[in-house]
């Protein structure tokens, strides 16, 4: 006994399946059947989903990474301009208190504020915002 809903394979004598014939007819007007799709064809359609599917996505990571890259250097130049600064600052306001042992001091103090810059800029990184997707 068949349950309600239930699809039946079974087909009363000379029942004629008109979706089988559509879909031959379909095939025959210029569609290829999928029986008769060759080997180098589907190879090649592998590779053409292969490319869009990476290609595209690596293009993407990639302008990130130059965007990203030229962006460090830049800041990083900058920064290291303004640490210089700051220590011929130093070593010239400091010239006549420190004597020729102290001379150090201004280096240290240097070596302080950056320190100080590179601890806040590793606080700044969060790892949620590492694994977010761009928009």
């Amino acid at each position: 006994m068949i349950e309600p809903g239930a699809v039946s394979d079974h087909r009363p004598p000379g029942s004629h399946d008109h979706d089988a014939d559509d879909a031959r007819a379909g095939w025959r007007r210029g569609r290829q059947a999928p029986e008769d799709t060759s080997v180098g064809e589907v190879f090649e359609y592998v590779k053409a989903y292969a490319k869009q599917e990476t290609l595209g996505p690596l293009a993407g990571a990639g302008r990130w990474l130059a965007y990203g890259a030229a962006g460090a250097v830049a800041l990083s130049t900058g920064i290291g301009f303004l640490l210089l600064g700051l220590l011929r600052f130093l070593q010239y306001e400091f010239r006549t208190h420190l004597d020729e042992s102290w001379t150090w001091v201004s280096y240290l103090i240097v070596l302080l504020v950056t320190l100080v810059l590179l601890w806040v800029t590793i606080s700044r990184i969060r790892r949620s915002t590492l694994r977010n997707e761009p928009r």
